[in-house]
């Protein structure tokens, strides 16, 4: 394969998943509790200085876009007052544990609610847990305290859907729950608005680019086959 066209297409891929991860980040600008994903992208030069330090050998280098590992920005987002007595949010670390058909999973969205059976789930009507691990029964008055729902510190968090985690609890967490509030989304949607218009020029410019090189070979291919011919 061309090098100009391995280069152009790597480049188309890693902003294809750009896009992706920033038209997801839109889509829960609003959701409670929410936290983006991000695959860093390094250029040939950036992956050449950084096997080329210290004393190790250097390998294979591929010259196109390299995609890194796919992360979750697990900053905290800003406190926002609800006023709602089944609303739940953490300063600072930790998650709030729901049981779902999986298993237990973790979660930083404290919008919950009451089921028939007089439970406190998520919107997912899944039961919330205390800190002990056990579910959590709404009193007739339709309100709980902050120290009736379980926050956890969470080890080896990892996305799940539906702004759930998968990870294994690791005592309580340092942060402290705080009723009738809720963590905001940790998008900004103006901000991955200007990420995704930067991010589909340069999906552009890689297909203008593959046209570029496409129409050279073709004439060179024509140039070849005339003096072939003659």
């Amino acid at each position: 394969m061309d090098l100009g066209l391995y280069i152009a297409a790597t480049g188309m891929v890693a902003e294809q998943t750009r896009q992706d991860q920033l038209s997801n980040d839109l889509a829960n600008a609003s959701t409670p509790g929410y936290k983006s994903d991000e695959s860093p992208q390094h250029s040939f030069g950036e992956v050449l200085l950084a096997n080329s330090q210290g004393s190790a050998a250097i390998g294979s280098v591929d010259a196109g876009v390299a995609l890194g590992k796919t992360y979750t920005d697990m900053t905290p987002g800003s406190i926002q007052e609800t006023g709602e007595p089944l609303d739940f949010a953490i300063e600072g670390t930790g998650f709030f544990a729901v049981k779902t058909a999986q298993g237990t999973r973790y979660t930083r969205d404290g919008q919950f609610t009451t089921s028939a059976a007089g439970l406190l789930t998520d919107l997912n009507g899944n039961p919330v847990l205390s800190s002990s691990g056990a579910e959590i029964k709404v009193p007739a008055t339709g309100t709980l305290s902050a120290g009736a729902v379980g926050a956890f510190e969470v080890t080896g968090a990892e996305k799940q859907g539906e702004n759930l985690f998968t990870g294994k609890a690791a005592g309580k967490a340092a942060g402290a729950v705080r009723q009738g509030a809720l963590e905001g989304s940790g998008v900004d949607a103006a901000k991955v608005m200007i990420e995704m218009i930067t991010s589909l020029r340069s999906f552009q410019s890689g297909q203008q680019a593959i046209q570029a090189i496409g129409q050279t070979l073709q004439a060179a291919s024509t140039q070849v086959g005339s003096m072939n011919g003659s």
